[in-house]
């Protein structure tokens, strides 16, 4: 057990001789992004970066990503630098992992967390005001032998909810919010806005933050970062909804780009053949560095409280 986390000690581990063969290698993208900012400043030999892919692919059975999502060009790098592709999967505390890429590489799809696992029941769902006492519509429903959509909402994202015996009971000593966190029927409520399309499920980002509502359409946050990342100047970039009279949200994006230098301008033409033109940002703030806590995750409330104070 390390104290604190260090791209040099882990690569250490990967490639010591000393090191006993590895199960399971388990990160969120942060630290992935890391190890390679490291391997990019001290693997510089061609004859080196073999043997790195090698030992890894002999050492090391599989590698998991989790807790934030996996953007693509993080993905398609480390499997060229360890021959190894990310099984990405989707978990919370409350219900342990729910759903799963597979765990044959060649049948993983980049950008998907997969299906549900074993015991795991999920419904997609949208709020119902139709309905005496209010509800939910359901969108799909599924569990580990395959997911059934409902005639009219295919690939219609909403909230998941989770059912099973790795669901937790009760927050302790929370009564109220243990009740609102569940529906009547005993299904838990994610939290999260996903998609069910070409047979595997997609997190499209936290309905309270990810999801930016912008002149009628919504967005998802995550999506536009993905495609964002893959802009040569770009480090790193959190996509943020702000408060506008007239759209209701802007798409705002806060970018890291090193020693690099983007306008505005050089972004918004880019994002024009990539993106949706509702979905280009309609502002770019750069920064050092993006914060992050120790999960790796952006506080995307604190970003719009830093940047654009009401």
């Amino acid at each position: 057990m390390m104290p604190e986390f260090s791209a040099q000690q882990v690569w250490e581990k990967f490639l010591s001789s000393e090191t006993p063969p590895i199960s399971v290698f388990m990160a969120v993208p942060t630290i992935y992004a890391k190890l390679m900012e490291y391997y990019d400043r001290h693997f510089t030999q061609t004859h080196v970066q073999d043997f790195v892919r090698a030992v890894c692919e002999q050492k090391i059975r599989l590698m998991v990503s989790g807790s934030a999502a996996l953007p693509l060009p993080v993905l398609e790098k480390w499997k060229n630098i360890t021959g190894h592709t990310l099984l990405e999967r989707y978990g919370m505390t409350e219900i342990g992992m729910a759903l799963s890429g597979p765990l044959n590489p060649a049948a993983r799809v980049p950008g998907s967390v997969g299906t549900p696992l074993p015991g795991v029941q999920v419904r997609i769902v949208s709020e119902n005001s139709q309905k005496e006492g209010g509800g939910h519509t359901v969108h799909a429903e599924g569990d580990e032998r395959g997911t059934k959509v409902t005639p009219g909402f295919e690939e219609k994202d909403g909230e998941l909810l989770v059912r099973g015996p790795s669901v937790f009971r009760e927050y302790w000593n929370k009564p109220e919010e243990t009740k609102s966190a569940f529906t009547g029927d005993g299904w838990f409520k994610t939290g999260d806005t996903v998609v069910f399309k070409d047979g595997q499920y997609w997190i499209r980002g936290r309905t309270s933050v990810d999801i930016i509502k912008t002149g009628g359409y919504k967005v998802s946050a995550l999506e536009v970062e993905r495609h964002l990342l893959a802009h040569p100047s770009i480090t790193d970039v959190a996509v943020i909804g702000v408060p506008d009279m007239t759209w209701g949200q802007r798409v705002v994006a806060v970018v890291a780009v090193g020693e690099h230098s983007l306008s505005h301008r050089e972004l918004e033409e880019w994002a024009r053949n990539v993106l949706a033109p509702y979905a280009v940002p309609s502002d770019l703030v750069l920064v050092e560095q993006i914060p992050r806590n120790q999960m790796g995750k952006i506080d995307k409330k604190e970003l719009i409280r830093r940047f654009y104070p009401s």
